[in-house]
């Protein structure tokens, strides 16, 4: 019978790691659920509400490739007012979430071959969606002595003749760094200096906590900067989908909308009517999730001080990464899980940068958040691991 194509691109494509323990846990009612993140909230019942009016009066049909007009004029207002930078309707293509968007952007800027620049730690389905694009991810390095913050030097020593785009994340998953304006400012210049795409994935703009989210296109002379923003971890609306890119170059945006067409056709009718519905209704949720993220973070950062447990303190985003002084992260995971029932992230999965690390979800509920987060200290006490790595780790005083 016929085989998938071993020269298919797709047969290149790396097993998350995240996914492999999630797998794993799925299959353990005890199991405390720190791997991946998923806000713990529900969408919001105005959200909820908005869909069913919507379904229950028709509208459950197809729309256009690139999005409908409501969505993108309501997704260019929010751009607009929170980054100061004018964004038209017309520059904004809605997507299957923020990951499709950045697949069918790498699809489109990058050739086979071509190189894109990923910082390290990283999340891997970006390289995942790079290879699958016949294209070619490239780290450049982030340090937890430096916050995981990159310098613009150690970017641009990693830029080649075959570079055509550089791949920013700022607040950042797995690490929750918040990028300065400075740093956004540099990176931008090195990639206008050697006329790269600057692929910038905002999904974290809302949660900050210690520094303000600022976006590289505010640095954008010349519309070079694709911003990606997803609904799913503002608005708690993981499973329904929907997130959208800003698009400076209406070239490029005629080219994912023949793109879509010929892979989704279109987005979710119904994730569109609930992000039109969370972005125009009432923000008080977010406030209050937001809050609630940055009381966790604080109560794990706590915990892991008084165990002497060092870890990477974030400033955005909702993950904490924990040094657990060991080398083999993909098996003192999957023996965390099961042994002590605490699912968490394997740093080998992100990249060099996350050795010996992992990364833990701060979205969890609260309750099996702080559980879990002792169990995972009481497996470094108890001698688990070895030395701890060096870096910006905040031990206990």
């Amino acid at each position: 019978m016929p085989r998938p194509a071993p020269s298919s691109p797709v047969a290149r494509i790396p097993r998350s790691g995240i996914r492999t323990v999630m797998d794993l846990a799925l299959r353990d009612p005890e199991a405390l659920h720190l791997e991946i993140g998923e806000p713990d909230a529900r969408p919001a019942a105005h959200v909820v509400d908005a869909v069913a009016a919507g379904a229950a009066a028709g509208l459950t049909g197809y729309t256009s490739s690139v999005g409908m007009g409501g969505l993108r004029e309501v997704a260019a207002e929010r751009v607009t007012r929170r980054q100061g930078v004018p964004v038209t309707p017309d520059q904004v293509v809605v997507t299957h979430g923020a990951m499709h968007g950045l697949a069918m952007a790498l699809a489109t800027l990058l050739g086979p071959g071509d190189e894109v620049l990923v910082p390290d730690p990283v999340f891997p389905n970006w390289e995942m969606a790079a290879v699958a694009a016949s294209a070619r991810p490239r780290r450049y390095p982030t340090h937890a002595a430096a916050g995981f913050v990159p310098r613009p030097a150690d970017v641009e020593a990693r830029v080649t003749p075959r570079t055509r785009a550089l791949l920013l994340c700022s607040p950042n998953n797995p690490t929750g760094a918040v990028y300065p304006p400075e740093v956004l400012a540099a990176l931008v210049d090195v990639a206008r200096r050697h006329d790269l795409w600057v692929l910038s994935d905002e999904c974290y703009e809302a949660i900050t906590y210690d520094a303000p989210h600022v976006s590289p296109a505010v640095f954008d002379t010349d519309g070079r900067v694709l911003v990606f923003h997803s609904l799913s971890k503002t608005y708690a609306l993981t499973g329904w989908r929907t997130g959208y890119v800003v698009v400076p170059d209406p070239a490029v945006v005629e080219a994912m909308g023949h793109l879509a067409e010929a892979t989704v056709a279109c987005p979710s009718t119904t994730g569109q009517l609930a992000a039109v519905a969370a972005m125009t209704g009432p923000q008080e949720g977010v406030a209050a999730a937001v809050a609630s993220y940055r009381e966790r973070r604080d109560a794990a950062v706590a915990l892991l001080r008084r165990r002497g447990v060092r870890h990477v303190v974030p400033d955005g985003a909702f993950y904490l990464m924990v040094d657990v002084g060991r080398p083999d992260t993909d098996a003192f995971a999957l023996d965390l899980l099961a042994r002590r029932h605490v699912a968490v992230a394997p740093g080998s999965t992100f990249g060099d940068g996350a050795a010996g690390m992992v990364r833990v979800s701060l979205a969890a509920p609260r309750g099996d958040l702080m559980e879990g987060v002792a169990r995972l200290a009481d497996d470094v006490a108890s001698g688990a691991g070895g030395a701890a790595a060096p870096g910006r780790v905040a031990a206990a005083r």
